[in-house]
């Protein structure tokens, strides 16, 4: 299968697009664009924890329902959530209810506080495994790299759960880390020049 395909206005795009229709606005918004607010690295490492074993469209399609359900993945707040809370999350049809996996998002939101007042921010912590962009695979044919094996080893060490390389490589892809955009993407071009004028923490 290409990599790319035509969007619908026409332009190169990353081949996924053609899975469902709301990809393309999230494919050209938000995939492979720099981010350095904890609290949206936070999320999207969450999230990409529960898609593990499912499609990444059944996630963004909920996505408003995990914003609701965890406080807009505001770790202090997470943090404090209790068996109690656990109940209620796991009878909440809008998001997925898996215990391990929420269970794991309280248990971060623990850690994230954690590492910040070792390292000051998560970015800060997340960025210092910006890939060398010179030494990545050819766009989407790869599922791990080097450095997504890495963080996830010192992720586990710090005791973060459901933080797998495959996890955190699609984690890095997103939030800007590797360009992924396959090449002819319109989105490429994009993301590399707001790669270039981000200021890593």
């Amino acid at each position: 299968m290409s990599k790319i395909i035509k969007g619908p206005d026409g332009k190169a795009r990353c081949s996924w697009c053609s899975q469902a229709p709301e990809f393309v606005d999230y494919h050209d918004r938000e995939w492979g664009y720099p981010v350095d607010d904890d609290y949206r690295l936070f999320e999207k490492l969450c999230l990409e924890s529960f898609q593990s074993g499912l499609s990444w469209r059944t996630i963004l399609a909920k996505r408003e329902n995990f914003r609701a359900a965890f406080q807009n993945f505001d770790f202090e707040i997470i943090a404090c959530f209790t068996e109690k809370d656990i109940d209620q999350l796991l009878q909440d049809k809008g998001i997925v209810r898996h215990r391990g996996k929420i269970e794991a998002v309280i248990n971060n939101a623990k850690r994230a506080k954690a590492l910040i007042k070792e390292e000051g921010s998560l970015a800060a912590f997340f960025w210092r495994y910006e890939p060398d962009q010179h030494n990545l695979a050819e766009p989407q044919t790869v599922s791990t790299c080097e450095e997504s094996v890495a963080l996830s080893k010192d992720l586990k060490k710090k005791g973060w759960k459901f933080v797998g390389p495959t996890t955190v490589y699609a984690f890095m892809q997103a939030m800007g880390l590797i360009n992924d955009h396959a090449k002819g993407c319109v989105g490429r071009s994009k993301a590399e020049s707001a790669r270039k004028k981000f200021k890593r923490p």
